[in-house]
């Protein structure tokens, strides 16, 4: 089973994005802030990631470069899910490392979508 890391200081839409996943026969599991995220990759790095950008602490894309610096940080599918939407910020998102960048609020479709977009599905 696939495991994916949910990044969001937001615990609503971290219980949203773990129900979505679970649904798609995902592991699961959730970090509150970049530093607890980094941790987590530490223990065992995920398949994929969903990565809020605005966070306390460490904001994704802090987050972002320094996982794709990490051993073995390379591997994992991120996909920036925020409520940014100008240009700047998808292009800053996919030159720091992001696969692929949905908005929030997302669903189910938009998830399955994206994943399918970049092979974790």
């Amino acid at each position: 089973m696939k495991q994916i890391l949910v990044v969001d200081d937001s615990a609503v839409i971290r219980k949203v994005a773990r129900r979505i996943l679970e649904g798609m026969q995902f592991a699961t599991v959730e970090a509150e802030n970049g530093r607890k995220a980094l941790i987590v990759c530490e223990l065992a790095m995920p398949d994929a990631i969903l990565l809020d950008w605005n966070m306390p602490e460490m904001d994704g894309f802090e987050f972002l470069r320094a996982l794709r610096k990490m051993p073995g940080g390379a591997a994992p599918k991120v996909v920036f899910c925020t409520t940014e939407n100008e240009a700047s910020y998808i292009a800053q998102a996919m030159d720091a490392g992001a696969d692929e960048y949905i908005m929030k609020p997302f669903d189910q479709h938009v998830v399955r979508s994206k994943l399918e977009d970049i092979g974790v599905i």
